[in-house]
C-alpha cells in the first residue's frame, strides 16, 4: 500500500533513522526492514519483509511454546511470548503465519488529518483505516494489531471487514487469522468465515472509534512481546509465539527431535526394553545409536550426538 511510504514516521518509531526522508511514518522502508531483520539471509517480500518458506511454517504446525522457549531462550530472545488471549472462531490446526504488523494509538485530529490526507492522494478514500491493512496482506500472513489493549471501540474488524476477509480467501488471497491486542465484534459473522481464526483481548458491540492507524509492518508491542514485521506467529493452548524468521526453522528442528525422543521413549517403555529411570535419564550410547536407527526409518533427519 503506497500510502505508508507518504506518512511521517518519526512520530511513532523509538528507532534512530537517517535523515534521507525516505524513513516515513507508516512503514519501515524496505532498506530498514532488511536493516533491522538482519539475522534473516532468506527470500523477502517486495517490501522487504522476511518470507519464511511454507515448507518451514508447515513443521512448526506441532511446536508448543515450550520448544519454542527453549530456542529463542538460548538465542537471546526473552520478550517473544504472549498469553491470556480470547479465541475467536477456533480452528483444528493452530495459528500459524508470517505477520504483518499495525499499530494504533488514540485519535488526535492534527495528526490523524495528516494520515487521512496521505491517505486519499493514494486511493484510500474509505473512511476506516482498518481496512487500509487488510489490503497489504497476503496469503500465510497473519494480521498483528497493536490496539493498546481497547474493547470499547477498539474493535479492528466486524461483519463487513469478516466479508472481506471471506472474498479473498475465495479468491485464493486469504489470511489465515487475527491477532489484536484489542477487540472485535461481529463474532457470529466471524465464525463462518473457514479457517480464520482469531486471538483477541475480548469483544464488544461497538464500532472502531477514537483511534488512529500509526503504522503498518512496523515494529510493535503486544503485551510483553516486541514483534517485527515477518516474525512467525505460532499459536498453542498457552499462547503465542512470536519468531524471528531466522529461528523458526530451528524451532521446527527442536520441536520435530523433542516429539521423536518422546515417541521412541514412550515406545521403549510399552515393550518393557527400557525403564522409566532409563528413558527419563541420561542415555548411553547404544540407546542414542538405537533411536537414530529408528528416526531414520521414520524418514527424519534428526540426530542425537554421542556422549
Amino acid at each position: 500500500m503506497r500510502y505508508k511510504r507518504n506518512l511521517l514516521i518519526s512520530a511513532i518509531l523509538l528507532f534512530a533513522f537517517s535523515a534521507s526522508g525516505r524513513a516515513q511514518l507508516g512503514m519501515f522502508s524496505k532498506q530498514q526492514l532488511i536493516e533491522f531483520t538482519p539475522g534473516w539471509h532468506g527470500a523477502r517480500f517486495a517490501d522487504g519483509r522476511p518470507d519464511v518458506p511454507d515448507a518451514v511454517l508447515q513443521r512448526l504446525k506441532d511446536a508448543t511454546a515450550e520448544q519454542a522457549w527453549e530456542v529463542l531462550m538460548k538465542a537471546g530472545y526473552r520478550n517473544q511470548f504472549e498469553a491470556h488471549w480470547q479465541v475467536i472462531n477456533p480452528s483444528e490446526e493452530r495459528l500459524i503465519g508470517r505477520v504483518v504488523t499495525a499499530v494504533f494509538m488514540p485519535y488526535r485530529p492534527d495528526v490523524d488529518s495528516v494520515i487521512r490526507a496521505n491517505g486519499v492522494k493514494e486511493g484510500n478514500t474509505v473512511r476506516g483505516e482498518n481496512s487500509w491493512i487488510i489490503n497489504t496482506l497476503k496469503p500465510g500472513d497473519v494480521m498483528v494489531v497493536n490496539l493498546f489493549g481497547k474493547i470499547k471501540d477498539g474493535t479492528i474488524i466486524g461483519s463487513n471487514l469478516g466479508t472481506s476477509v471471506s472474498t479473498k480467501e475465495r479468491s485464493g488471497a486469504s489470511i489465515d487469522g487475527l491477532i489484536v491486542d484489542g477487540s472485535v465484534r461481529d463474532t457470529a459473522e466471524i465464525g463462518e468465515i473457514k479457517g480464520f481464526e482469531v486471538l483477541c483481548r475480548g469483544t464488544d458491540p461497538s464500532a472502531l472509534r477514537n483511534v488512529m492507524l500509526m503504522g503498518i509492518n512496523v515494529p510493535i508491542r503486544i503485551g510483553q512481546a516486541t514483534v517485527m514485521p515477518g516474525d512467525v506467529a505460532v499459536s498453542d493452548p498457552e499462547g503465542v509465539t512470536f519468531i524471528p524468521p531466522q529461528l523458526a526453522e530451528q524451532v521446527a528442528d527442536h520441536a520435530e527431535e523433542d516429539h521423536l525422543v518422546d515417541d521412541w521413549g514412550e515406545m521403549m517403555l510399552r515393550e518393557q526394553k527400557y525403564t522409566p529411570g532409563q528413558i527419563d535419564g541420561r542415555w548411553t550410547n547404544e540407546m542414542i545409536d538405537e533411536f537414530n536407527r529408528w528416526a531414520a526409518s521414520q524418514g527424519s533427519k534428526v540426530r542425537l550426538q554421542k556422549h
